[in-house]
């Protein structure tokens, strides 16, 4: 059947990124996981912040990581050269956790041992 992981996070864009970053997402369309994206209703003042959250199997986690790696790949939309900054926790049913930071134009993933909490 297979282990399962929780996913959950943000990444803060501009405005104007929001076309790109829906495209993206269709682009890694899921049938089962990519409903875990999630836009606000009815955004407000001056970041847009694109939240996933979800409990996907582990050979996934691969496929959410390319996701988001795209998205932190999206070029500065302004001349202050502001990319794509989140982050999002993993954890698994083994007890450990993993967070994915987003900033300056890639993912970088580190161990979080003292947030395996978020997973019990």
């Amino acid at each position: 059947m297979g282990m399962y992981a929780s996913a959950r996070g943000w990444l803060e864009i501009n405005f104007k990124q929001w076309g790109t970053a829906q495209q993206i997402i269709q682009r890694y369309h899921h049938d089962l996981y990519s409903g875990g994206w999630a836009f606000p209703a009815k955004p407000f003042n001056w970041t847009l912040y694109l939240f996933y959250g979800g409990d996907i199997r582990e050979q996934e986690l691969d496929w959410l990581r390319e996701t988001i790696a795209e998205l932190a790949a999206m070029p500065p939309i302004d001349d202050d050269g502001d990319r794509p900054v989140g982050l999002f926790l993993i954890t698994d049913e083994r007890g450990r956790a993993l967070l994915w930071q987003v900033r300056d134009g890639s993912l970088d993933e580190q161990p979080a041992p003292s947030l395996a909490w978020f997973g019990d």
